[in-house]
């Protein structure tokens, strides 16, 4: 490690004298709540993480950045980092105008001074960024579906951090990381970027190529945002902690990087080395589909699985740390020992267990064997991830008005209770919409807003092992998935996709909606003058025209079981 980077690298905050009287200014200002997301890119621009930036990108920088990971000043950054607003917001906002920057308590952390407000062409930002304008890609999805409409642009000035109240003592900033190296004296260290928890193969892997690259070893694991549905942070790093003494002593250390991740592939790994040269590291673990989102719309990885080591290869002098390979480790039973996959033999017997086996042996309570995980790191995920049968969850049923969701979802808690063991809740739309939405009109904005507030209370009866079950229109696809991740953080999401024919519930039509709908009396109106979209891959779907509710009920209740979700013996 040269002497630059052990050097401190710049921040964004002012002094605390500077900071006091900002914060007194910044009541004049217009002010934004910033999104999780945000809150994450805004703390590690002024930690000096996302240096050379000083704030968010100009409309300039970035299109340099989209189109060939470059800023204006030449800077190799592969990742736009922008303020995204809200239409009504930016209609407040015009360059030259500083704005305040709060977290979500209102507390003030930063000011925008503005130079750039633009609205982005957001699919050849999808195309360019993440390979492809698919809404599969969780990372595509955010940027059509939840990211606002508008960018503003323009340097930070830092006023505090944000406040972290769990693993204080594992939140280091770039410049106390390299503080840190300088008291171990440690010059050569290599980074383990993780989103997961630490089995025997990490563990192997990284011992080696630390070994290897004959450096320290940091496991840097992300804890801002990951991908919808991961183990939560508080999890894994109980499990990383809990594996420290696995390496030999003083060789390793453990720090938590509050990073959103963006999922996306060879530029998200260039991204996490420059990140990485920032914290003071020289080295970095880059593994096969690193920051991989799974399958596209077409069920195909949206990257080859070495395409990320080619590009940070390609770029790695610029990065300014050197790509140490990620060598896949196996288990080969006849030595009992884990080996790099290309090391071993013909004919030995490999043995492993993939990700989606360890969440099914954790859902039905079934051994984890030692060669696989360390008991350590069992006990912290069965925990967090107890035998399905105990946890909560939630079953979501969408269809057309008079498609009989209401009354299936009504059978069905009959049927739930009467077995006992968690409580159940109906979330009706027309119940919700009386005491939780009763400001809310009929509009697409106003309908996505009723439903996410219902999901929201799911995902709330779901984490305190509840039973939720929904029954609104839900007509929207982007709206229903949030809902989904809301929920698969802290459970299973059962949608059923209750498909009775429209020309089956018009003729049922006991409010009489159609009707005026047909005759214009009611605008918007889902299936007549606003548009259904099917569910494509519901967990269940069923048609009430032709079977009874007590029939519905029930495939609901044989979905349940065979998900492990309830026993019906």
């Amino acid at each position: 490690m040269t002497q630059s980077n052990l050097t401190p690298i710049p921040e964004l905050y002012v002094n605390a004298d500077s900071a006091q009287k900002l914060k007194a200014a910044a009541g004049e200002m217009p002010s934004w709540d910033l999104t999780p997301r945000q809150l994450c890119d805004l703390e590690l621009l002024m930690n000096g993480g996302f240096y050379p930036l000083k704030g968010f990108l100009t409309e300039a920088d970035y299109d340099g950045v989209v189109n060939d990971m470059h800023t204006t000043s030449g800077d190799l950054w592969p990742m736009p980092i922008t303020l995204d607003v809200s239409e009504a917001f930016a209609g407040q906002v015009e360059p030259g105008t500083d704005i305040a920057l709060r977290d979500q308590e209102g507390v003030i952390l930063a000011i925008l001074s503005v130079t750039d407000k633009w609205t982005p062409n957001k699919s050849v930002e999808a195309e360019k960024v993440f390979g492809a304008d698919d809404v599969a890609h969780p990372s595509v999805n955010y940027l059509h579906n939840v990211a606002g409409p508008v960018y503003l642009g323009g340097p930070i000035t830092g006023i505090q951090a944000p406040t972290h109240y769990d693993f204080k003592a594992r939140r280091d900033t770039p410049n106390e990381l390299r503080a840190f190296f300088r008291k171990m004296g440690w010059r050569r260290i290599v980074a383990f970027q993780t989103r997961n928890p630490l089995h025997r193969a990490h563990q192997e892997l990284t011992f080696r190529a630390a070994r290897e690259a004959q450096a320290n070893l940091l496991i840097h694991p992300v804890v801002g945002m990951t991908k919808p549905g991961d183990v939560d942070h508080f999890t894994r790093v109980r499990c990383y902690e809990a594996v420290l003494d696995k390496y030999p002593a003083a060789t390793t250390h453990l720090s938590l990087l509050n990073l959103a991740m963006r999922m996306a592939g060879p530029r998200e790994a260039v991204w996490h080395g420059i990140i990485r040269r920032n914290h003071g590291l020289t080295h970095m673990i880059v593994g096969r589909d690193h920051a991989g989102p799974g399958k596209n719309s077409q069920g195909k990885d949206f990257y080859g699985p070495y395409d990320a080591q080619e590009l940070f290869r390609q770029n790695q002098a610029e990065i300014g740390v050197e790509m140490v390979d990620f060598k896949q480790m196996v288990y080969v039973q006849e030595r009992a020992q884990y080996e790099p996959r290309d090391e071993v033999e013909a004919g030995a017997t490999i043995l492993d267990i993939s990700g989606t086996e360890l969440r099914r042996r954790l859902r039905e309570g079934l051994d984890i064997p030692e060669w696989f995980s360390f008991p350590e790191v069992v006990k912290q995920l069965r925990r967090t991830s107890p035998p399905r049968d105990r946890q909560g969850f939630t079953v979501f049923f969408t269809g057309l008005s008079g498609s009989g969701k209401s009354t299936v979802g009504n059978a069905l808690m009959v049927k739930l209770m009467e077995m006992g063991g968690r409580p159940v809740t109906l979330l009706d739309g027309d119940v919700v919409r009386k005491h939780l939405s009763s400001e809310l009109g009929f509009s697409k904005e106003h309908r996505d807003i009723n439903i996410k507030r219902i999901g929201y209370v799911a995902s709330e009866i779901t984490k305190n092992g509840g039973i939720a079950i929904c029954a609104p229109i839900a007509p929207y696809t982007a709206t229903r998935r949030a809902v989904r991740e809301m929920v698969e953080a802290f459970g299973a999401f059962v949608e059923v996709h209750v498909a009775t024919p429209i020309e089956e519930c018009e003729r049922r039509d006991r409010k009489g909606l159609y009707k005026q709908a047909r005759e214009g009396k009611i605008k918007e109106f889902t299936g007549i003058s606003d548009p259904y979209e099917e569910p494509l891959n519901p967990e269940l779907r069923v048609d009430t025209s032709d079977i009874d509710v007590d029939n519905a009920a029930h495939q609901v209740l044989l979905k349940l079981e065979q998900m492990g979700l309830i026993g019906l013996s």
